[in-house]
């Protein structure tokens, strides 16, 4: 009988021993390997971690407000909702908004009919003063935040097409959630520089994210760049960072250590068998990784070498603010630490920004949770000399309505919001783009949420064409257009 006989699909008698000699880890290693690749197929090349260009920033903390936090009571203030406050939208000068081409161009409605435009315009319901070193108008509930508005690019006209939810999803992936579960910016930042650290993810997310309706897991997924770009979920919690990947309390270190050192001597075995393929070689990569990770992650969000004034900084030592600012320090630490993608989440799987009602309370509440964390973020990494390449995006998947909904909140808003960015080569101070009279639709500058994208992109020294997959095939709003008016 020859060797080819031994098995059904053709492989050796030596592949064939190979595998059982491992057990059930060669053979569930060698049944997850991919067909060949026929004699003559192209082959192709992936990304080889080197940026395409002089990169401004090494890292990216990404932080991400679930629910749509309202531009006209944060970052856009609007005093004319006050003068017509009450009044429908047909007996103001301001009637022509809802005709406007905008209303059309931007809304793919989830739901078709499920959030219509609100007429009754519903008055600001914080105040407004001129913030930081340069005097831009910033809401009375983010007084932290707006105090370092002069360190920052405020962009006042970003429009998005979803007017649900599946925004959350859009804003990662620059689809609408009808098109899918594609990758994101982190796991594009992953796919195209790969990591500065061996015992660190390069792409790690705090806090929890949205629920499966907006996108789950999708909002930091990989999609078909494969799970190993995918965003790693770490709880910021010395004692059990990790909580699906660790052994559990009743393994010892030790026992574990020789664990892996027994895997690792089988995947190498397998090595032998298969050495160009590349989906063994991830897996071989996960596996060291997690192991790795388990050493490395505890000390990356431990606090107790941090003083109590940096603590302050963050509003630790506040009882309110104390939750997220253990996430923003840890986001700093992570990254310092070479992570190069930090996403992080605030508000959970119920968008708790979703005022549809009660929204002075809402945004209230959630605004002191988070703005003296996100203040201290920037000062902190300003002075360890960090925020240089390090690039801050502030975000949200739309804003709120000028109208009232349920009377006292506002609706979802896709025409036009706010999103600010800071460092790593983005200009300081400075205000780009606007909505009009009443925060209704992003008039001058607009810009699709890939410009976000392609902005992050570009200050990493990545060129979005150049990491396209063969047989994926991109259309032009996936790839944005870089906003130079903000960039150094």
């Amino acid at each position: 009988m020859s060797d080819n006989r031994l098995c059904s699909d053709g492989r050796s008698r030596r592949v064939f021993l190979s595998d059982t000699s491992m057990g059930l880890t060669g053979l569930a290693l060698g049944s997850m390997l991919p067909e060949r690749a026929v004699a003559g197929e192209e082959t192709w090349t992936p990304p080889d971690g080197k940026p395409h260009f002089a990169p401004k920033a090494k890292r990216v903390i990404w932080l991400f407000m679930l629910g749509g936090v309202s531009h006209v009571e944060s970052f856009d203030p609007k005093p004319q909702l006050n003068k017509y406050a009450g009044k429908q939208l047909s007996e103001t000068p301001l009637r022509d908004v809802l005709t406007n081409p905008f209303v059309k161009e931007n809304l793919k409605a989830f739901v078709p009919g499920q959030h219509q435009v609100k007429m009754t315009l519903y008055p600001m319901q914080s105040g407004f003063r001129e913030r930081g070193k340069n005097g831009v108008a910033v809401g009375d509930w983010f007084p932290q935040m707006g105090d370092q508005m002069h360190e920052v690019s405020l962009i006042r006209s970003v429009w998005t097409t979803d007017n649900d939810h599946g925004a959350i999803l859009q804003f990662h992936t620059g689809r609408h959630i009808f098109d899918g579960y594609l990758p994101t910016l982190g796991s594009w930042a992953h796919y195209g520089l790969g990591s500065m650290n061996e015992n660190l993810p390069s792409f790690v997310v705090l806090g929890q994210g949205p629920g499966d309706c907006c996108g789950g897991v999708g909002t930091h997924g990989s999609g078909y760049l494969g799970p190993e770009h995918a965003g790693v979920h770490l709880a910021v919690d010395p004692k059990n960072p990790l909580p699906f990947s660790t052994p559990g309390p009743s393994v010892y270190k030790e026992e574990q250590a020789r664990e892996f050192e027994l895997l690792s001597r089988l995947n190498k075995l397998s090595g032998v068998e298969y050495p160009s393929d590349p989906a063994l070689k991830a897996r071989i990569k996960s596996y060291e990784l997690a192991y790795r990770m388990q050493m490395a992650a505890p000390e990356a969000i431990e606090f107790k070498a941090e003083s109590e004034e940096t603590k302050r900084l963050y509003g630790i030592d506040q009882e309110h603010s104390k939750s997220f600012g253990e996430v923003c320090l840890a986001a700093r630490r992570l990254s310092e630490r070479g992570v190069r993608f930090v996403q992080v989440y605030h508000g959970g799987a119920g968008n708790a920004w979703d005022a549809h009602k009660d929204l002075k309370k809402n945004h209230g509440d959630l605004a002191a949770q988070t703005d003296k964390p996100i203040a201290g973020l920037l000062q902190d990494l300003k002075q360890r000399g960090l925020l240089d390449e390090t690039i801050v995006v502030w975000a949200t998947e739309f804003g709120r309505s000028p109208g009232a909904e349920q009377s006292n909140g506002r609706d979802h808003h896709p025409f036009g919001f706010s999103v600010w960015m800071a460092g790593g080569g983005i200009k300081a101070g400075v205000v780009h783009g606007a909505t009009d009279e009443l925060g209704f639709h992003a008039v001058e500058h607009r810009h699709y949420v890939t410009d976000i994208h392609a902005t992050v992109m570009h200050q990493l020294g990545l060129d979005p064409r150049r990491l396209d997959v063969p047989g994926r095939k991109r259309i032009e709003i996936d790839y944005g257009k870089v906003i130079r008016e903000i960039l150094v």
